[in-house]
């Protein structure tokens, strides 16, 4: 959840000697906690009648097989999923790790902002733009910076980097095996010695390193320091990141809701690359892509087990510019298509419908908290309200959040009073307390949906209605991403920071971190629809929804006869 500028909990302290292993992991131990207050549900099972050892059994196979193929971002999907799961899992937490440095990584190194940056910068530049890093992290993350750990997370990462072909590859490197061993335990044992204190100790540390990668391997110094700037962010949490030049630009677009494109959303699956979802009125749909086709090739280079970001890499361009896929539907019919980019406005809304005229219960699915999401849904509303809409579902499910502004600005539409959702940071002015306003309310029955993948700001909207008992917040416990997150420009690349700076709580003072939101009715049980147009018998939230909603109306219209 970004404030206007979106992350998670930081590690505590590990000893002060340690191998590379063990750094790799430091940043992963946290305190976990699943305990919420009681809820009324449908169906509760025990969780210590469930055996679990055969699912953590091929959580753990499925993961290895992942990481062997060097599928590093299904891996991070897997382990992202499985700690979920395992939260006691230290192993999966460490193997999380791994595969986050090796996805960070290749993203990299698969990036033409972040290679220009490489071929551009000059030593002393590199050094300027680790210590600008260093600099925000001091200035604004959550917690206050262990100097030790930043240097020792940087080294960590640059001997991982060290290990990868792409990075030797891109870097013209020569050195053997053996010289490399030789150089990662001469490193390491330096360094299990060197005391740093501050960020001018931690960018010393950074400078004598990438001096001896270049005397004893011929590692250009350049992409040695690079590895210990982004060392340095992507490690503090599951959110803080570097940003490269092209990152940070599809992250305003994000934000302002549009880019340059086609209009599609991919997932590596298999080794394969699938098409998850369309935007409607886009390029894509306009050449009659739909969800479940799989791209075979991008102008003419196979796309067989490409990453998801390299391949949407592949698919950037300038506003006007085309390219050409070969696509199979899932029948296994293949056909060539050209596509024209285009500028694109990225719905926050989904779908607005009356879901059942006959009692009015309206129903809207939210894709995002975006700049435009508070005027997108108040003018839904007014649709909808002259189309009779009596009640109200919102559906908050696989929404990840967005701007902080917009999930407080749609609170503020149904809460009338009262705090919405507080933030507490480091720094003062990272505290404060967002609070609702009684103009503009709307007062209907409100019921919000919510599952796993309910994140970040929407976790704030479902939190607020929740604690305000201002409506029935129905489906799963949500994801637990509570935390606020700031973004940077850096002056010394064209690139960006990502840092939490800020954990929210809701307006009970519950922390969302790691534990989520729980619902007021859970439902089990969950299977998307699909066709999201009707209201399938197979989505057993939204069933649920309508029926709670019917039946307090009925409650409500019996209350009143006389």
């Amino acid at each position: 959840m970004m404030r206007n500028r979106s992350g998670a909990r930081s590690s505590p302290r590990q000893p002060r000697r340690t191998r590379v292993a063990s750094i790799l992991a430091l940043w992963l131990v946290m305190a976990l906690t699943l305990c919420a207050p009681p809820v009324r549900a449908q169906v509760l099972i025990p969780a210590d009648a469930i055996d679990r050892a055969p699912q953590l059994e091929q959580t753990l196979e499925r993961g290895g097989r992942l990481e062997a193929q060097q599928r590093w971002g299904e891996a991070l999907s897997h382990y992202e999923g499985a700690v979920r799961e395992f939260p006691e899992r230290r192993d999966l937490w460490e193997r999380l790790a791994r595969a986050r440095l090796h996805y960070d990584l290749a993203r990299r190194y698969h990036d033409t902002s972040f290679l220009q940056s490489l071929s551009e910068l000059s030593e002393t530049s590199a050094l300027e733009l680790y210590g600008e890093i260093l600099t925000k992290i001091q200035t604004h993350y959550v917690e206050p910076p262990d100097w030790q750990e930043l240097a020792e997370r940087g080294l960590a990462n640059l001997l991982l980097a060290l290990q990868q072909t792409s990075f030797r590859e891109q870097n013209r490197l020569q050195a053997s095996p053996a010289a490399l061993s030789s150089f990662a335990s001469t490193i390491q044992r330096r360094m299990d010695v060197t005391v740093v204190k501050s960020s001018r100790q931690a960018q010393e540390v950074a400078a004598n390193v990438a001096r001896a990668a270049t005397e004893e391997l011929g590692l250009a110094p350049v992409a040695a320091i690079l590895e210990f700037a982004c060392g340095a962010t992507n490690s503090l949490d599951l959110y803080s990141t570097f940003l490269t030049g092209g990152q940070l630009e599809d992250t305003f677009n994000q934000i302002a809701g549009n880019f340059v494109g086609l209009g599609i959303e991919l997932q590596t699956k298999h080794q394969a690359l699938d098409i998850v979802g369309v935007i409607a009125g886009s390029p894509a749909d306009h050449g009659g892509l739909r969800a479940g086709d799989r791209i075979l090739e991008i102008d003419g280079r196979a796309t067989t087990a490409v990453s998801t970001d390299e391949a949407a890499d592949w698919l950037k361009g300038k506003e006007g510019s085309t390219t050409e896929l070969k696509v199979q539907d899932p029948e296994g019919n293949s056909r060539h298509i050209r596509l024209v980019r285009r500028r694109i406005e990225v719905p926050s809304l989904q779908e607005a419908r009356l879901a059942d005229a006959e009692h009015g219960i309206a129903y809207v699915k939210l894709n995002n908290f975006q700049r435009s999401t508070s005027r997108d849904l108040e003018a839904a509303l007014r649709t909808l309200h002259d189309q009779g809409m009596r009640t109200l579902i919102l559906d908050l499910r696989g929404n990840p959040g967005g701007l902080l502004s917009a999930a407080v600005e749609i609170a503020d539409k149904f809460v009338s009073s009262g705090t919405i959702v507080s933030t507490r940071g480091r720094s003062m002015h990272e505290d404060f307390d967002y609070r609702a306003h009684a103009t503009g309310t709307w007062h209907l029955p409100l019921l919000v949906l919510i599952d796993r993948d309910t994140a970040s700001a929407s976790e704030i909207f479902a939190s607020a209605i929740r604690d305000h008992r201002r409506g029935t917040v129905i489906g799963q416990r949500s994801y637990g991403k509570g935390s606020v997150q700031g973004i940077w420009t850096l002056d010394s690349a064209g690139g960006g920071v990502r840092l939490t700076t800020a954990r929210f709580y809701s307006p009970n003072g519950r922390a969302i971190s790691s534990r989520g939101v729980a619902p007021d009715l859970i439902v089990q049980t969950v299977q998307r629809p699909a066709d999201e147009e009707s209201l399938d018998s197979n989505d057993a939230t939204l069933q649920a929804a309508v029926q709670h909603a019917r039946s307090e109306r009925q409650a409500r219209w019996e209350t009143r006869s006389p």
